[in-house]
């Protein structure tokens, strides 16, 4: 296919695609598939070999949270029958971290619930991180605490936090829909404070909330423009007990074209495989890693993921490897402060140079007449059979007394 050369060529160039030319990915057949996934799959190996990192969730404060996120299982309203408790102590945090480490993970990611942290959350958080640090020499800490205020990321950071994950979700245009206790602006603002302090910005999206393809390519190519190091891609896990319970919009071949776009646009980022890859993928994961370059272990924040063992023999049956501390995950031209959005980019980029900050329709972002698809390509409504039994509620690990999975 012409389209997929093209977004090859694009993407050893560092170069963006045109959102028509992003559409056509997501509008390709299930015979087409397994071209698509090969195309991606040089991009991915250009900037990342066959590398997998591993990254590690650690939920600090689950359920009980004032926002009305329709996805969420924590949410405000929620009935999901998922676990509840307050702020884990330093140590019992620093225990579950530990066990992830264990089993390969390269970074910790600290989560908890709650519209933003109180300047309290944050000395919490940064013993927290103090303690994970002196105990696993190397690991990459992670925070994901909410909206950040003045001055919050500064104090992350100087606590030895490496990163900060705020997602974006999905696109400006429907964000209204999904949540109605903050703004789209809102998450956007959090994660530029993130970066302005010094941290590593990580960023995603959801799909499977009922969007059309145009909303998955506006808020990837919102990613882009915001430009963090990693993006992480989560499939909506429907739990019972919240809105979206009924929403089982995917299939795996879907969820590998929109991983396989995510990548073209986001050639040389951290493209992470987040929750739901077990309920929505299922037998087709290991087809992912030729996508993303990056992963979670084991469980996620309130459901149960594969077994930590499962996932290291996956990764290595399908050819990769983990990527140890001793590596350096992004590629070096990605050095701090010198990603590849718009208002940072290089001559190297390929085709940027005339392009205005956010320009990414301009012509000088390459040509527009490689891109066979309609117009408007409507949202995929698969009626794929409803898998609840595949949603499992986290019932070990941090809050608890049983052993976590990693």
């Amino acid at each position: 296919m012409d389209l997929l050369k093209t977004l090859v060529e694009k993407g050893l160039r560092r170069e963006l695609p045109t959102r028509e030319e992003a559409l056509a990915v997501l509008a390709t057949s299930d015979d087409e598939l397994l071209d698509v996934v090969a195309a991606a799959g040089k991009v991915r190996r250009q900037w990342f070999g066959r590398r997998v990192k591993l990254n590690y969730l650690v939920n600090l404060k689950s359920g009980l949270c004032p926002e009305d996120c329709s996805y969420c299982s924590q949410r405000l309203g929620s009935t999901a029958e998922i676990l509840k408790y307050t702020w884990l102590k330093p140590d019992e945090a620093s225990k579950a971290a530990a066990a992830g480490v264990a089993g390969g993970a390269k970074r910790v990611c600290l989560v908890a619930s709650g519209r933003g942290p109180t300047d309290r959350d944050v000395d919490r958080v940064a013993g927290t991180i103090e303690a994970i640090k002196e105990q696993n020499e190397g690991v990459e800490v992670c925070a994901c605490l909410g909206l950040l205020s003045d001055g919050q990321a500064e104090r992350l950071r100087a606590a030895g936090a490496d990163a900060y994950n705020h997602n974006l979700n999905t696109s400006e245009g429907t964000y209204g829909d999904i949540t109605t206790t903050h703004t789209y602006a809102d998450r956007v603002e959090t994660v530029r404070q993130a970066q302005g302090a010094g941290l590593s910005a990580c960023s995603g999206l959801i799909a499977g909330m009922g969007e059309s393809d145009a909303d998955l390519v506006d808020v990837v190519f919102s990613l882009r423009e915001l430009d963090p190091d990693s993006v992480p891609v989560n499939f909506l896990i429907p739990f019972e007990g919240t809105p979206l319970a009924k929403e089982w919009n995917l299939t795996p071949q879907r969820c590998l074209r929109i991983l396989a776009m995510t990548r073209f646009v986001c050639p040389d980022v951290e493209v992470r495989l987040a929750g739901g890859r077990e309920v929505h993928l299922r037998t087709m994961q290991p087809l992912a890693l030729h996508l993303v370059n990056s992963i979670f272990l084991g469980d996620y924040l309130t459901s149960e993921g594969q077994e930590g063992r499962a996932d290291l023999e996956m990764i290595a049956d399908a050819g990769f490897e983990v990527e140890g501390a001793d590596t350096t995950t992004l590629p070096a031209h990605r050095g701090e402060g010198g990603g590849c959005g718009p208002c940072g980019e290089s001559a190297s980029c390929g085709g940027h140079e005339n392009a205005p900050c956010g320009g990414f329709e301009d012509a000088a972002c390459g040509g527009h007449d490689s891109a066979p698809v309609p117009d408007e390509v409507p949202a995929a409504r698969t009626e794929q059979s409803a898998r609840t039994d595949l949603v499992t509620v986290r019932r070990r690990g941090a809050g608890t007394d049983l052993a976590p999975n990693a």
